[in-house]
């Protein structure tokens, strides 16, 4: 198995068009070296960098590594939220996968061949990575724990579907899932509005367990409670809408 893996990793993976989005707002403590990261997993063909109007330094090191490493950066001029610098990113993407990075370390780019197995295996249109099926985590937070459990719970029962982590940062997803989808997403309702329209529309969602390292408001965590209930608003809203 392990000899299996390698392989995938080293010579079939490494083939696929991949491209990997990340928003970024005020991360200049972390931004060098979430890049290095990706860059050392040598499976992305382009690294698209969304800058969503950081006040505090990132942008001028983005400035210096445009260009360099297979990096692209965009940069909103005024702050738009998660949601549509990730949006920005995807209509910007060239590759036939796309996957979501977020830029705070809490996610191992380590983690991608096992993301991309499943795609590539011609299985699965979108693969999540969960954080909740076993694989080694940071204990921290129990009430984002809870919050997270009641998302995904009400996404399975509007759904009609077994999910693990709706809420997760890791999406990965062959380019013709969103041609035809309109994403509306500002905030931190990207997460819900992609999982319902990928629902709605019957494509092959499976998971893999991920790593995570979360960080605490300390550390400089953004999403809040308002868009927990935001996020509620948008699974009902898509129940019923496009």
């Amino acid at each position: 198995i392990e000899g299996a893996t390698s392989y995938l990793r080293d010579v079939i993976i490494p083939v696929m068009n991949l491209s990997v989005v990340i928003p970024v707002y005020n991360e200049e403590h972390n931004i060098r070296e979430i890049l290095r990261r990706v860059q050392a997993t040598k499976l992305a063909k382009e690294i698209v960098v969304v800058d969503d109007g950081s006040q505090d330094g990132t942008r001028e090191i983005l400035k210096k590594m445009d260009g360099k490493g297979k990096i692209r950066v965009i940069l909103h001029e005024r702050n738009k939220g998660k949601g549509a610098a990730v949006v920005t990113g995807l209509n910007a993407a060239k590759g036939d996968v796309l996957l979501i990075q977020d830029a705070d370390l809490e996610y191992d780019p380590r983690d991608y061949p096992a993301l991309l197995q499943p795609i590539h295996e011609g299985v699965a249109d979108v693969v999540y990575g969960s954080r909740f099926l076993g694989s080694p985590h940071r204990v921290t937070m129990f009430w984002h724990l809870v919050a997270n459990k009641l998302l995904t719970l009400m996404t399975n029962i509007l759904y009609n579907t077994i999910l693990t982590d709706m809420e997760t940062g890791y999406k990965v997803f062959r380019r013709k899932v969103i041609e035809d989808m309109n994403l509306r997403a500002k905030r931190f309702d990207f997460e819900p509005e992609f999982t319902a329209k990928a629902l709605k529309r019957n494509y092959r969602i499976f998971e893999v367990p991920i790593s995570f390292n979360p960080r605490d408001y300390s550390q400089g965590k953004k999403i809040k409670l308002r868009d927990a209930f935001e996020a509620v608003w948008t699974l009902l809203k898509y129940r019923f809408v496009e």
